[in-house]
């Protein structure tokens, strides 16, 4: 009850200054109200609805929390800065006084503890448009970072396929000035990507010949990299600069030497780690020390075959040596030193580097960072006349308008001509056609997929004799005839015309060059057109190109008809195959086969077909033998001889019946 009574006593106001003394800790607690109220917000109880706005104006003391002297000095500066946007709408800015005001916000953006804040694309696009001044320390700044993310985009999507088109493009960034970072980028993305080691390997290969420098720098910072990751036995870094290493030393930028100083470091004191290291070391150099320095081969592999023998290692580790002496074996063939297509550079074009790995050796790590250079425009115009040499572009150009038209009109008629001059001696193109030709076929599964797959295949024009020769050259690397091959060219065939005449056209072509094959390849490629000619692929016509005489066939060639009728024989009956060859429109393609000419071929025909025991194809002929009118001897022309020569001729004929 008493507190009932003592709620219900509304308590004197305080004055004002009274209030913001006492309730000064709950103001700091609690959010003023605010002077507009949303309609949606409930209103308050009568008793908390205390208006300060009400109040007469403070005329004691700040609240505790204000700092005076603070809030005159945000005043100030606030002042200042609406007087500073005022004299500059009031006053356009100079060119000077913007590239002033542009560098220094770039250095401030660098230059924060943070790393510098974000800036939108095209804001920083906009301040980097403004600063135009080449010999300032901000635009060769720019102009680093912009070499850096260049090369480094280069590196990231080389690969076997455009390697050619991106190594010019990399010389076109200004490599001597930016080797440090070449260097970096190519090893942090080697790391990053073991399978892409060859594809880096080559990049560098020939990138060393036109600038040696950077080839060096790269074997130099490998070879400290490795000594260091060896210290730290540090197995992942170890077997990526071993392995980097190895394909340099494929591609004669380093030295075998090299090679074998780190795989006897290696094999001193073998552990499981280590021996790892040395057998991918070995599997992937192994090849060029066979055939570069065969002693060094024979030394590493006596170290293996003790370390095998002695050495108290893994037994996945022993399974490794034996699977490196089985590679030794068979020459390398699935770990080749350097692949065809990353064969690039000419041997005699190749500089070597000798490092040894115990050699006192400079990494030059400040490559790596910017610094202001004074001759900056200089040594970008020398790299530019460097990079023209190595590229062979047209360099020079003349101040008058004029002539730079003309001299460039020039150039490109001379660019054309030489483009339409320049021809693949190499037959680069025809070899990647046929791998990938093979390829598709190897890879599928059965003679639809292999048939669809080949239909997308892009045949250059003139090349699409290449398709059914693959097919043919595919099925005749077999053991046995494989039908899936003659369902592949019998698909074909019946797609379109165009295939036809071509399987057509290789019948004839395999005709004429089949003593050039062995009797195996010989016997399957008889057997893959008797599958074509039994299932109609292509037309019977196409044995007028085989004339069965003494004179015109080798025994090879008569190999190759006798498995061709016996396989038609085999896939149709003797009786359909007799009906076919009867048939009066073939007649005259088969005058070859079945010749009626001279009774000296068709002797030699009918001896043929009834020694392979096909003698029921024969009839034809030796019904023409024996209709063939009999030969009349001719009688001797009758002279007038005098007497006495024929009395001569009377006598030397009556001796001659005696005799």
């Amino acid at each position: 009850m008493a507190a009932v009574l003592q709620s219900a006593v509304r308590l004197p106001t305080p004055e004002p200054a009274d209030l913001s003394i006492q309730h000064a800790s709950e103001i700091r607690k609690r959010s003023p109200p605010s002077r507009s109220p949303s309609p949606n917000r409930r209103p308050s109880p009568p008793h908390y609805r205390r208006s300060y706005s009400r109040s007469p104006p403070r005329s004691g003391p700040l609240p505790r929390d204000v700092d005076r002297a603070r809030a005159f000095e945000r005043q100030r500066q606030l002042d200042m800065r609406l007087k500073e946007g005022e004299a500059t709408l009031s006053k356009p800015l100079t060119e000077e006084e913007k590239q002033a005001a542009a560098k220094a916000e770039y250095e401030k953006l660098l230059s924060m503890r943070s790393g510098g804040m974000y800036i939108p694309p095209a804001r920083l696009r906009a301040l980097q448009a403004q600063i135009t001044d080449k010999r300032s320390k901000e635009y060769q700044r720019m102009a680093w970072e912009a070499l850096k993310k260049s090369i480094n985009g280069l590196i990231n999507k080389v690969n076997v396929s455009n390697i050619k088109f991106i190594v010019p493009e990399l010389f076109g960034e200004n490599l001597v000035r930016g080797r440090g970072l070449f260097c970096r980028s190519i090893m942090k993305a080697q790391s990053a990507s073991l399978p892409f080691t060859p594809i880096y390997g080559a990049m560098v290969a020939i990138v060393n010949t036109k600038l040696p420098q950077v080839g060096e720098l790269l074997v130099n910072r490998l070879i400290i990299q490795f000594r260091k990751a060896f210290k730290r036995n540090d197995k992942l870094v170890c077997l990526s600069s071993t392995m980097f290493l190895a394909h340099l030393v494929n591609q004669q930028v380093a030295h075998e030497m090299l090679a074998a100083q780190i795989l006897l470091l290696l094999l001193h004191l073998p552990t499981d780690d280590s021996v790892e290291i040395a057998v991918g070391l070995m599997r992937e150099v192994g090849q060029h020390i066979e055939e570069m320095n065969p002693a060094i081969g024979v030394a590493v592999f006596d170290q293996f075959r003790s370390i095998l023998h002695d050495g108290d290692i893994d037994k996945r580790t022993q399974y490794m040596i034996e699977v490196l002496f089985q590679i030794r074996k068979d020459r390398y063939k699935d770990n080749p030193a350097i692949k065809e297509e990353l064969d690039l550079v000419e041997e005699e074009d190749q500089i070597t580097h000798r490092p040894g790995l115990d050699d006192e050796i400079d990494v030059q790590d400040g490559l790596n960072i910017f610094k202001f250079d004074p001759e900056w425009e200089a040594n970008e115009e020398a790299y530019k006349q460097l990079k023209a040499e190595i590229l062979g572009e047209a360099e020079g150009s003349d101040e008058e308008d004029g002539y730079e038209s003309e001299s460039s009109s020039d150039n490109e008629e001379a660019v054309k001509e030489r483009e339409i001059e320049i021809k693949d001696q190499s037959n680069t193109d025809l070899v990647n056609l046929r791998r990938t030709i093979y390829l598709t076929i190897m890879s599928s599964s059965a003679f639809e997929e292999a048939t669809h797959k080949l239909m997308k295949i892009n045949l250059p024009a003139g090349k699409e004799d290449e398709l059914p020769s693959m097919i043919i050259e595919c099925c005749s690397q077999e053991r046995t005839y494989n039908k899936f091959f003659g369902l592949i060219g019998e698909r074909f065939c019946k797609l379109n015309r165009l295939w036809t005449g071509l399987f057509e056209e290789m019948f004839a072509k395999y005709y004429d060059t089949i003593h050039r094959y062995e009797t195996n390849r010989l016997r399957i490629i008889a057997q893959f057109f008797g599958h074509l000619l039994a299932s109609d692929a292509i037309g019977w016509h196409v044995l007028s190109v085989i004339h069965l005489n003494e004179e015109e066939t080798t025994s090879s060639s008569r190999i190759f008809v006798k498995i061709l009728i016996e396989d038609l024989a085999q896939a149709l009956g003797m009786r359909k195959l007799v009906e076919r060859l009867k048939d009066e429109m073939l007649q005259p393609s088969l005058a070859g086969i079945f010749p009626t000419d001279n009774p000296r071929n068709t002797r030699f025909a009918i001896n043929f077909f009834t020694a392979i025991g096909l003698g029921s194809l024969t009839e034809g002929m030796r019904t023409y033998l024996q209709n063939m009118p009999k030969p009349v001897v001719p009688a001797l022309p009758v002279k007038e001889a005098s007497d006495d020569e024929s009395i001569s001729s009377y006598s030397s004929y009556s001796s001659y019946s005696s005799r």
